[in-house]
């Protein structure tokens, strides 16, 4: 048994070649050529750490005067993630649907997904931007710029879930004459309901975290 092991021969799934090694070298060069132009240097990160040092004292002790302030604006960004969430989480549902290929038409789910993919194109302090320009400042701006977030990332997620589930039971529901609401609550949601729940929770924490962020252009929070 020793013998046929060792004469059985195991090969590297990992071949060395010429052009993997001519890869790393340039992504090696490439960050070396990165780092020499936007003036990254150790002097610079010694200053950096003094910098800090600094700053981080001026924190302690913290100043508690304006707690009713914070509190406030803590308050006001939990609320613009819940009703983001909520709303973009609700829209998405019908956009990811509509854009879900096998279950719409191309001329339908073409444009939708056009339309996601241009929500998620921006960052959303450009949004912020934006809406901060269009409606004011305030909640309502922040709001707004979260759904538009929201819908650009979790729809997408959403299509994706709908086109991998199995058909069987669609076209066993369909077989019954059922309506396409029918259809869609009784064969689609529940192989992706679970499914659903985990990236809306994402998309909740997400928003927690963008809420306080597009406060920084006027956004509310």
């Amino acid at each position: 048994m020793a013998q046929l092991m060792s004469d059985r021969r195991i090969d590297n799934p990992f071949k060395p070649s010429w052009l993997s090694r001519a890869g790393v070298v340039l992504v090696a060069a490439y960050l070396l050529y990165s780092m020499s132009t936007l003036g990254l240097s150790f002097d610079r990160l010694i200053v950096g750490i003094g910098e800090s040092e600094r700053l981080l004292s001026r924190m302690f002790p913290p100043d508690f005067s304006r707690t009713s302030l914070l509190i406030g604006g803590l308050l006001e960004s939990l609320q613009i993630a819940i009703i983001s969430s909520f709303f973009g989480i609700v829209i998405s549902l019908f956009l990811g649907l509509l854009a879900a290929r096998n279950m719409m038409p191309s001329v339908v789910s073409s444009p939708v997904r056009g339309f996601i993919a241009l929500c998620r194109s921006f960052h959303p302090v450009i949004i912020a931007i934006l809406f901060v320009k269009a409606v004011g400042f305030g909640a309502l701006a922040g709001i707004l710029t979260l759904v538009f977030a929201s819908i650009g990332f979790i729809a997408k997620l959403f299509a994706e879930a709908i086109e991998e589930i199995s058909f069987k039971p669609v076209e066993a529901i369909r077989a019954t004459g059922a309506s396409f609401t029918s259809v869609i609550l009784y064969a689609v949601m529940p192989q992706v309901f679970t499914r659903f729940i985990g990236f809306a929770s994402y998309q909740l924490d997400s928003n927690l975290r963008n809420s306080t962020m597009v406060g920084i252009v006027g956004a509310g929070g």
